[in-house]
C-alpha cells in the first residue's frame, strides 16, 4: 500500500498538478502581500504611473516577496526546510552557464523581435510597463528591483520549487519544458487583460515560455540556484537599461535598428 501511495504521489499527473498549484500559489500569495501597497495608495489600481516612484516601487517588491513567501511555506509545510533551496556561490564552469545564459536569453529576445516585426505580429503590453509609463528614473529603480527581488524571488518560486517538484516524475529536461509552460500560462490571464485578441496574447506568453526554459535549463545543469539568478538578474538589466536609453534618447523615432533596441527592451518578462 505503500509503494502504490508513493507511486501517486510521485506520478506524472500528481507532480503536475502539485506544480501547477504552487505556481498559482505565488500569484495568490503576491495579491496578499500587495495589500498594504494598494491600501495606502488606492491609485495604484487605477493611473500607476501618476502615483509617487515610492508608491510603485513598494508594490513591485511586495508583489515579489508573495513569490517567496508561497515557496517558503511549501518548504515549511512539507518538511523540506531551507536545506532544500540549492544556493551557493557558483564555481567558474558554473559562471560560465550565467554567461551563456545572458547571451542565450538576449539572442532569443532578438530573434522573438525580428519575427514580429517581419511578421507585423500584435503583442499585448507588458504589466510592468504599465508601472513605469515613460519614466526614466523609474526604470532604474527597477534595475535595483530586478537584482534584489525580482529574480531571486521567481527563481526560487518556480526553479527551485516548481521544477525541482518536477524531478520526481520527470526527466530534468521535461521538467524544464513543463515548468515553462506552467511559468507561461500563469501569465496568460495579465497579458490577455492587456491584449485585444488572442494572438496578441500569445506572442508575450511565448516570449515568457522562452525566457523560463533558458533559465530553469541553466538550474537543471547546476543544480545551484544562484546560477539562473544571476543570469535572469543581469538579462533583465540589460533590458531595463537598453528601455532608458530608448526614454531617454527617444529612440523610438529613431532608425529601424534602433526601434529594434526599443522592441527588445520592452519585452521584459519579469
Amino acid at each position: 500500500m505503500a509503494t502504490s501511495s508513493r507511486r501517486w504521489t510521485d506520478g506524472p499527473l500528481w507532480s503536475t498538478l502539485i506544480a501547477a498549484g504552487l505556481a498559482i500559489s505565488g500569484l495568490f500569495a503576491a495579491q496578499f502581500t500587495t495589500l498594504p501597497a494598494l491600501l495606502l495608495d488606492p491609485a495604484l489600481f487605477t493611473a500607476p504611473t501618476e502615483t509617487s516612484i515610492a508608491s510603485r516601487a513598494i508594490l513591485l517588491i511586495l508583489n515579489f516577496v508573495g513569490f517567496a513567501l508561497a515557496g517558503a511555506v511549501y518548504l515549511a509545510v512539507t518538511g523540506r526546510g531551507w536545506a532544500y533551496v540549492d544556493l551557493r556561490m557558483p564555481t567558474r564552469r558554473e559562471w560560465g552557464y550565467v554567461l551563456a545564459g545572458v547571451l542565450g536569453g538576449i539572442a532569443f529576445y532578438v530573434l522573438v523581435s525580428v519575427t514580429v516585426q517581419l511578421l507585423s505580429l500584435p503583442a499585448a503590453e507588458n504589466q510592468v510597463s504599465t508601472y513605469i509609463g515613460g519614466d526614466q528614473t523609474m526604470v532604474l529603480v527597477m534595475i535595483v528591483i530586478v537584482f534584489l527581488f525580482n529574480a531571486p524571488a521567481e527563481e526560487f518560486l518556480y526553479r527551485n520549487i516548481v521544477q525541482k517538484r518536477l524531478y520526481d516524475a520527470f526527466s530534468r529536461l521535461q521538467a524544464v519544458a513543463i515548468a515553462s509552460v506552467i511559468f507561461g500560462l500563469i501569465h496568460f490571464p495579465v497579458y490577455a487583460a492587456l491584449s485585444e485578441s488572442l494572438l496578441a496574447t500569445a506572442v508575450p506568453v511565448t516570449v515568457v515560455v522562452g525566457g523560463a526554459a533558458i533559465f530553469g535549463y541553466l538550474y537543471a545543469k547546476t543544480d545551484n540556484l544562484l546560477v539562473p539568478i544571476a543570469a535572469h538578474a543581469v538579462f533583465n538589466g540589460f533590458q531595463f537599461g537598453l528601455l532608458y536609453l530608448a526614454l531617454e534618447y527617444d529612440l523610438e523615432t529613431a532608425d529601424p535598428t534602433s526601434s529594434l533596441l526599443v522592441d527588445v527592451a520592452t519585452a521584459v518578462a519579469l
